[in-house]
């Protein structure tokens, strides 16, 4: 009969510091307390040596498949909440650095880890690079919209993961935005013609070239109008001057990629007329769309193609230690552009594989995941973050 493996035992991580503010931008507990939850999950006979720190700038990823079973193998998992858990709205990217900087001095100073690996899952993978960049030569010294902010005495980790992942939520949301949306007070103002969801006079699959790149030409040009009324508000605000510095809005149409239309686009294995939250035409104006609710700073930080820092392409370069990036074939969130993009862009020793048929949460999938899984712990064996695994 063969010997059960040891159970891996979850413990919750919990950090409080404080920070200079005048109003905050998350929900309680005080002005300037800053309140991070986190999960620590290991077995007790597993490496006291190496941790794998998972963070997504607003997702908690302690229930996904991949950082339990990593668990659950013998290496040591942290998955990291920001201050910003479930609700992006108003979250800062920079502010996002800083919570992954108190998680991994934890790591190291309450856990024991010499090392750490970031493990940047999905939207975890664009941070964890943005991360990286600015802990090995930090030169962000303030946020898109001006704020400061002190990046300086980040810790670097050691090695860093890409897994699932895209380049930049400012670019997979302008990827995603409704190209057809003329008025951004009535979405219902329309150019039929790149209404991808008109189903009597809109443009149907397959889509020409010509007709992708004038797409992606009027969702970039809707990404810079929004930017220019947001910088032109917060103008406007101080000229004012004042407390009253912020302002909140909605962003409609946000799941109108015609990638998930139309499958011959960004070719891989996904499903066509899928994405993965659903059915895009439903998710376009739903209330979980990408950027639905923003506040002027937060839509300058993560969304804006243009003033956003957390871009791999811009900070990729800027990465030196060894790095995995691990594609799924058939995702349909991250596609084989944004894949290539990352690897192209990280300037460390690296590896590129993609795993046939694994969707994006490996959800049904213990083959994929299996495989993910083998991917991960060889690679942290060869590059030597990883002594060994238990029996």
């Amino acid at each position: 009969m063969a010997k059960e493996a040891p159970r891996f035992t979850t413990s919750p991580v919990l950090i409080a510091f404080t920070e200079e503010s005048q109003s905050r931008d998350t929900y309680g507990g005080g002005v300037s307390n800053v309140i991070l939850q986190g999960m620590h999950m290991r077995r007790p006979d597993a490496t006291k040596d190496t941790v794998l720190v998972f963070m997504h700038p607003t997702a908690t990823l302690d229930t996904l498949p991949l950082p339990r079973d990593l668990a659950r193998l013998g290496v040591p998992v942290l998955t990291c909440g920001s201050r910003y858990p479930h609700n992006d709205s108003a979250l800062i990217m920079e502010k996002v650095l800083v919570d992954l900087g108190q998680y991994i001095k934890y790591a190291r100073e309450r856990l024991g880890y010499k090392r750490v690996v970031l493990a940047g899952w999905s939207g975890g993978a664009s941070l964890s690079v943005f991360y990286q960049s600015q802990a090995e030569a930090p030169n962000v010294t303030q946020t898109p919209s001006g704020e400061p902010v002190d990046l300086s005495s980040l810790p670097p980790a050691d090695a860093i993961m890409q897994m699932a992942a895209h380049s930049a939520r400012a670019r997979i949301m302008t990827e995603s935005m409704d190209a057809s949306i003329l008025n951004e007070l009535n979405p219902g103002e329309r150019n039929p013609e790149l209404d991808l969801y008109d189903d009597k006079n809109g443009p149907k699959p397959p889509y020409s070239d010509d007709f992708v790149a004038a797409y992606r030409a009027a969702q970039i040009a809707r990404n810079r109008k929004i930017t220019a009324w947001v910088k032109d508000t917060l103008d406007q605000l101080q000229r004012k001057g004042g407390d009253d510095q912020e302002r909140c809005f909605v962003t409609h149409g946000t799941m109108a990629d015609p990638r998930w239309l139309d499958p011959r686009i960004d070719a891989n294995d996904r499903v066509p007329g899928k994405c993965y939250l659903g059915d895009p035409a439903v998710v376009n104006n739903g209330p979980i769309g990408l950027g639905r609710f923003a506040t002027l700073r937060s839509w300058l930080s993560q969304w804006s193609i243009d003033e956003s820092r957390a871009m791999t392409e811009r900070q990729g370069p800027g990465v030196k230690v060894p790095a995995i990036v691990i594609a799924n074939s058939a995702d349909d969130c991250c596609p084989p552009s944004h894949t290539e993009t990352i690897y192209q862009s990280l300037g460390g020793p690296k590896e590129l594989h993609t795993i046939q048929g694994a969707n994006h949460y490996y959800i049904g999938q213990r083959e994929q995941l299996k495989t993910a899984l083998d991917l991960s712990t060889s690679w942290l064996l060869k590059t030597g973050m990883l002594e060994g695994l238990p029996d």
